[in-house]
């Protein structure tokens, strides 16, 4: 038997992603039909995102315990998390779940060193990409972690925000987005982290200037692989 996955969900389109992702790529390995049981609690975004703006993390820490919680409690046995900006609570996170996690920027940074990337280039909210998540998970890989200008973050996190996250995807983002990318591989980048779980959604590989690191389908295969270990 499979283990049971716990999505401790935040933003809805990357859950969304995370969670099909695991249902698409398990049939191949399970048989027909077949995905190990998947559970998922979600505390809206806006419950999360005074706490965030604020950098309040023990608060951010609470709110993806309980889920946690409620999660074992109907029976999950792994936890992850489809969002990156709120893995900065993660250390405070850890310790006190009942069920063990999967950290998404490990699961990137190990993807990176497996591919041989030493410089990638990290796409998410300004409060990801101002902030530790990307940098301490990479680092022990002896991946360095390169991020866009301070103009460019505000527009990324505006689009993001006002976009993203409510499922809208206009070719105008995806463009900027490529051009974004396209300064940080001319900075050094051999890759590109699609660190908000909803960019996946919008950049698309075949077209993006430097190959991709999907952050929300590795964290979900990642967790996949551990529930059928």
């Amino acid at each position: 038997m499979a283990r049971h996955i716990g999505i401790v969900a935040c933003s809805t389109e990357g859950a969304a992603l995370c969670y099909r992702t695991i249902s698409a790529e398990a049939a191949p390995l399970m048989g027909e039909h077949m995905h190990p049981p998947i559970s998922l609690h979600s505390h809206p975004l806006g419950t999360y995102m005074p706490a965030i703006r604020n950098g309040d993390w023990a608060n951010v820490a609470r709110l993806m315990l309980d889920s946690a919680r409620r999660l074992a409690q109907i029976g999950a046995e792994l936890a992850i998390c489809p969002d990156n900006t709120i893995h900065q609570a993660f250390g405070l996170v850890e310790p006190d779940s009942p069920i063990p996690w999967l950290h998404i920027g490990r699961v990137v940074a190990q993807a990176a060193s497996a591919r041989g990337f030493r410089a990638v280039g990290v796409l998410g909210t300004k409060y990801l990409m101002e902030g530790p998540v990307y940098p301490d998970a990479l680092a022990p890989a002896g991946v360095e972690a390169l991020t866009p200008s301070a103009d460019e973050r505000q527009r990324i996190d505006d689009i993001i925000f006002g976009q993203l996250v409510y499922g809208q995807f206009p070719e105008q983002s995806r463009l900027y987005f490529n051009e974004v990318i396209e300064g940080l591989a001319v900075r050094g980048a051999q890759a590109a982290v699609l660190g908000c779980t909803e960019i996946p959604l919008l950049v698309r590989p075949d077209d993006c200037p430097l190959p991709t690191l999907d952050s929300t389908r590795l964290l979900a295969r990642a967790a996949l692989h551990e529930a059928l270990a």
